[in-house]
C-alpha cells in the first residue's frame, strides 16, 4: 500500500508534495548565488541535475519515513519554495526551508513554518523541532522567532562550506 503524502492548507498557501514538473522552477529559483551563500546545502551553480537529485532524495526520505519535504505553493498550485521536516531520532526533527526571491519578505515562510511545526507535533508526535541558520542570515532567525522557536546555541565552525568554517545558530521549539 502506497501511503498518501499529506497536503496542508494555510490561509494563503498549499503545502504539498514536490513533483517532477517543479524541477524547472526549482532550478530557476535556486540558480542565484544568494541561496548557496545563505544555506548549508544548496550548491552554486545550481543545475537541473541538482534539482533532480534533491527531488529524488526528498521522495526517498518520505518513502523511508525519515522526512517530509513540502512544496510551498500559492493557492493556484504555483511553486514558490520548499520546507522540510526531517526525523533526527529521539523524537526530534530538523526543519529547513527556502523560498524564491519574488516571494521574500511577505510572510510566506513564517506561515508555512507554523503549519509544519503544528504538523510535526500533532501528526508526527515529535517532542522537539529545531532549525539552524548561518550568522550572516539573521532573517532566517527572525522567522524562527516568529513561530515561537527560541535560540538554543551557536554551533561554532559547525559547517565547512567552500573551504570556510561557518558558525550556525540553532533554534528550537518543544511540544508543550
Amino acid at each position: 500500500m502506497t501511503k498518501e503524502f499529506p497536503v496542508i492548507k494555510t490561509e494563503r498557501l498549499l503545502l504539498s508534495q514536490l513533483e517532477e514538473k517543479d524541477i524547472p522552477l526549482i532550478t530557476e529559483y535556486l540558480k542565484h548565488k544568494i541561496y548557496s551563500d545563505l544555506t548549508s546545502n544548496i550548491p552554486y551553480p545550481y543545475t537541473e541535475n541538482d534539482a533532480k537529485l534533491w527531488l529524488k532524495m526528498s521522495l526517498d526520505a518520505f518513502e523511508n519515513n525519515s522526512g517530509y519535504t513540502f512544496a510551498i505553493r500559492d493557492q493556484e498550485g504555483q511553486l514558490m519554495g520548499a520546507i522540510g521536516l526531517h526525523d533526527r531520532d529521539d523524537d526530534k526533527a530538523e526543519m529547513g526551508y527556502w523560498i524564491g526571491i519574488p516571494f521574500w519578505n511577505k510572510g510566506y515562510v513564517t506561515e508555512a513554518a507554523k503549519a509544519i511545526v503544528d504538523f510535526g507535533f500533532t501528526k508526527m508526535n515529535f517532542n522537539k523541532i529545531f532549525a539552524t541558520h548561518f550568522l550572516h542570515n539573521p532573517a532566517s532567525g527572525k522567522i524562527m522567532e516568529k513561530i515561537g522557536m527560541e535560540k538554543e546555541a551557536v554551533l561554532k565552525q559547525h559547517i565547512k562550506k567552500d573551504g570556510e568554517y561557518l558558525d550556525l545558530v540553532q533554534y528550537s521549539i518543544f511540544n508543550d
